[in-house]
C-alpha cells in the first residue's frame, strides 16, 4: 500500500538567469535545507521533482551499507539489553578475555 504525499504549495517560483530557481526562506525552515544542500532532480509526467540528498564521502560508503547497517543495529540491539562489559584497565579486559578459555 503506498501512501500518497501531503502536497503543500509555496506559491510561485521564477526561473532566472542561467536557469536559476530561488526558493524561499519557509521552504527551507519547512524542508531544514542549508545553504549547498544537493538535490536530485527528476521529472515525471511533466512534473520537477527536487529531492534533497546527503552525499557520503566515497571513503564512508562501507558504513551505509545494509550489511552494516544491521551488523550496527545488532549492536546497538545488544547494548541495550545489557549484554556488554565495561573495564576499567587493558589488564583486566584481557583477564576476562581468558576466562572464556577456561570454560
Amino acid at each position: 500500500m503506498q501512501v500518497q504525499a501531503k502536497k503543500r504549495s509555496f506559491g510561485f517560483v521564477r526561473l532566472g538567469k542561467r536557469s536559476v530557481i530561488t526558493l524561499g526562506a519557509e521552504v527551507k525552515r519547512e524542508l531544514r535545507l542549508a545553504d549547498g544542500d544537493v538535490f536530485e532532480l527528476c521529472v515525471e509526467d511533466g512534473r520537477i521533482i527536487l529531492e534533497p540528498k546527503k552525499l557520503i564521502p566515497a571513503d564512508q560508503q562501507w558504513f551505509w551499507t545494509e550489511e552494516w547497517q544491521a551488523g550496527e543495529r545488532e549492536a546497538q540491539a545488544e547494548i541495550e539489553s545489557g549484554k556488554v562489559k565495561h573495564f576499567n584497565s587493558m589488564k583486566d579486559f584481557l583477564t576476562d578475555l581468558g576466562k572464556d578459555d577456561e570454560d
